[in-house]
């Protein structure tokens, strides 16, 4: 993982973290020991469905940047379809709150997501290599207080 990848990663979670510590105290105050299991249950989903899309994203683009917009949206709608079906599944369980569980899980997703963009955009990626279009063996050097003409005087 290069530096600006980890570096999005840490500003994501921490964007993420406190908003789900939060959401899990409000959860378990509202809604007892089942609105704590529902937040707890909403942060650990944010964190293995957000987390691991990162990770794929980072290693469908570490070869080829130039697909990083196209498997960055690619990636983003699996991540929310997930999340979709892991609630669809859940949605009549009676092991934790499921309100808690829901608002924990728009709450920490939106935060991860903020964070992503935040720090993807302070970041100084460049996204062309930076070399000169002439190579430094070819190029010919002028002498200092010489203009260069064609004659060679």
């Amino acid at each position: 993982m290069l530096s600006n990848d980890a570096r999005i990663l840490r500003g994501a979670a921490a964007a993420a973290v406190p908003v789900g510590v939060v959401a899990v105290i409000v959860s378990a105050l509202v809604a007892g020991e089942k609105g704590l299991i529902g937040g707890l249950v909403a942060v650990a989903v944010v964190a293995v469905f957000f987390g691991l899309g990162f990770a794929v994203l980072m290693r469908l683009t570490r070869d080829r940047p130039q697909l990083v917009m196209t498997a960055g949206l690619l990636v983003y709608t699996v991540q929310i379809l997930l999340v979709g079906v892991f609630i669809i599944v859940f949605r009549n369980t009676t092991l934790f709150n499921g309100r808690a569980f829901a608002l924990s899980l728009l709450a920490t997703a939106l935060a991860w997501v903020g964070g992503q963009v935040v720090y993807t955009m302070r970041t100084k990626m460049l996204y062309v290599d930076p070399q000169p279009s002439v190579p430094a063996k070819e190029r010919k050097e002028t002498p200092p207080g010489k203009t260069g003409s064609r004659d060679g005087t």
